[in-house]
């Protein structure tokens, strides 16, 4: 079989939890990604929510099954020499449907070809194939060397470090918060006093979200302690008590993936309008939150479609975005926040 060479990798990837607009949940996981070519496989799907079988959360007998799986060690999972190379980031169930493609070795060379999405243990290529993706083949050096990595532990997703720190004055408002992340699957904890903690503790948290109460000196004292620990962590200056929002602030500050393969790259809210950025195509739902003069609580979807890469200008509904109002612009991978700017 011929095809050019391409190009093999791994990068942590980050499908973005959260909680929308409707009040459903979105689970948020950390992966590994297959770059291909320098960019990473998923963003040739331009409209897919979904995670590789190379996640986080994966239990470590299953991962390194899958991993030896990728190498062409043991029997591919599904006829036909098929294998997941993308499934439902909620339940990965092929039923929910995954991408699918044949991986098998010619001489020395691994080649992925036959995409296509599959929702039973039979694929109809004709029908439901993505004509326009591979074969890719693989150099075996360049191949092995980025799966073994996964092996010896050198190439793993972000999350052992997906828990959250919570500082805040309104108790309320931090109990919500935390509930509403451990519901995505992020853990959380509220705390006002980090001086005592030990270092080990510490480490354990990716990100600090800081409510708009607490007091500069109390932000200095606590950036001290993670500082003593030799820990880095992302903080987070809390926008307002917008559960929806403060999730999403806290999601954009878990995304370790590097800037360059991301998809959504820029977020720009001014004038009733918002200017957005993408790399590739892909779906983009922007959400407006406002407080009411009763600090009441609006949340308004104001755009969910499918944008080409490059920059795009979307107005925004003056009713959704008057007063104090915030904008969240979110795809499959990542999410990004803004306050609106007069």
């Amino acid at each position: 079989m011929s095809a050019a060479y391409a190009t093999f990798g791994l990068a942590p990837a980050m499908r973005a939890g959260g909680v929308l607009a409707n009040g459903d949940f979105q689970i948020h996981r950390d992966f590994v990604d297959f770059i291909v070519d320098g960019r990473p496989l998923l963003f040739q799907l331009s409209d897919l929510d979904a995670v590789s079988p190379l996640a986080s959360d994966v239990p470590p007998a299953i991962f390194t099954a899958q991993v030896r799986s990728f190498l062409g060690e043991t029997d591919a999972p599904l006829p036909s020499g098929r294998h997941v190379i993308y499934g439902c980031p909620e339940c990965e169930d092929l039923a929910c449907g995954a991408v699918t493609a044949v991986i098998e070795r010619d001489g020395d060379d691994f080649i992925w070809r036959d995409f296509a999405w599959q929702t039973e243990e039979a694929v109809d290529l004709q029908l439901n194939g993505y004509h326009g993706i591979g074969p890719f083949r693989f150099q075996s050096a360049e191949y092995r060397a980025a799966l073994d990595s996964l092996l010896r532990g050198s190439t793993e997703p972000e999350g052992a470090r997906r828990r959250v720190l919570l500082i805040g004055a309104r108790v309320a408002v931090l109990a919500k918060l935390a509930a509403a992340l451990r519901t995505i699957g992020i853990g959380a904890d509220i705390t006002r006093e980090v001086g005592a903690v030990h270092a080990d503790e510490l480490r354990a948290y990716g990100a600090v979200a800081f409510g708009r109460a607490v007091t500069e000196e109390e932000r200095t004292a606590v950036r001290h302690s993670f500082e003593r620990a030799g820990v880095d962590v992302t903080y987070v200056d809390g926008l307002a008590p917008i559960i929806p929002l403060l999730v999403a602030q806290i999601e954009h500050a878990l995304d370790r993936s590097p800037a360059e393969r991301r998809r959504l790259t820029r977020l720009v809210a001014v004038d009733g309008e918002a200017a957005v950025e993408v790399t590739s195509p892909c779906r983009v739902r922007l959400t407006a939150y406002r407080l009411d003069r009763l600090y009441r609580t609006h949340a308004h979807e104001v755009f969910d479609g499918v944008l080409e890469a490059g920059r795009h200008r979307i107005a925004l509904d003056a009713k959704a975005v008057k007063g104090e109002a915030f904008v969240v612009a979110r795809t499959s991978g990542s999410v990004l926040v803004e306050a609106m700017a007069r």
